[in-house]
C-alpha cells in the first residue's frame, strides 16, 4: 500500500511500520496528517492504535485498512476516533481517494461494510466483558486475565458467564468464536 501510495504526486508516505507500537512511536516523532493502519497488527492493534492518535495527535487522521471487515470492528474503529475504514482489497486509485478525503477532514467508509454494520446492530458486550472475552480467546486462564484487568478471578467469571449469555453461547470458548465472528472483540 505504501508502495502505491507513493506513487501519487500529492501523497508522501514518510513512514512504514510493522507493529502498531512502532506505528505509534513514528507517529508521534513525525507528525503525520493521515496514518494509515491495519485493523490486526502485532502490538497495538488499529483500533487501539486510533484511540491513541485521537487523543495525542488530533491533528492525525486515522485510516483503518483491514482483511477481517466485520460490522463490529467498524463501530469500534469509529468509536476510537478513525475517519476511514476500507477493506485491503480496495483499489489503488480508491485508496488514494480516501486518504484525501480523510486528510481533508471527511470520513469514508467502505459502503458494502457500512451496509452491514447498520443492519448488524450492536454488540450485546460491555466494554469491560469484550475484555475479558477477547483475553480469554488469547488462551489466558482466569488468573492471568484478572492479573492484566485488575480484577479478581471470581469477576472474571461473572464478566465470561455474562458474555457466554449475551452470546447465546454454551461456553466461554463459543462465546469467543461468536465475538470474533461478529466483530465484537
Amino acid at each position: 500500500m505504501a508502495a502505491l501510495l507513493a506513487l501519487e504526486a500529492d501523497l508522501d508516505v514518510i513512514a512504514q511500520a510493522a507493529t502498531g507500537d512502532e506505528a505509534l512511536a513514528l507517529a508521534r516523532a513525525l507528525r503525520p496528517d493521515v496514518a494509515v493502519v491495519d485493523l490486526q497488527m502485532p502490538g497495538l492493534d488499529g483500533v487501539t492504535l486510533a484511540r491513541i492518535l485521537h487523543g495525542e495527535l488530533p491533528s492525525c487522521r486515522t485510516l483503518i485498512v483491514t482483511s477481517h471487515a466485520r460490522a463490529g470492528h467498524l463501530k469500534r474503529a469509529l468509536a476510537a476516533g478513525a475517519r476511514g475504514f476500507v477493506p485491503k482489497t480496495v483499489s489503488a486509485d480508491i485508496l488514494a481517494t480516501v486518504v484525501r478525503t480523510v486528510h481533508s477532514g471527511g470520513r469514508y467508509v467502505d459502503p458494502q461494510l457500512a451496509a452491514e454494520a447498520i443492519s448488524a446492530g450492536d454488540s450485546p458486550l460491555t466494554p469491560r466483558e469484550a475484555e475479558v472475552l477477547g483475553y480469554a480467546g488469547e488462551g489466558a486462564p482466569v488468573e492471568e486475565i484478572a492479573r492484566r484487568v485488575n480484577l479478581s478471578p471470581g469477576t472474571v467469571r461473572n464478566y465470561l458467564s455474562a458474555a457466554v449469555g449475551k452470546t447465546g453461547a454454551t461456553n466461554r470458548h463459543e462465546a469467543v468464536r461468536i465475538a470474533y465472528r461478529h466483530g465484537w472483540i
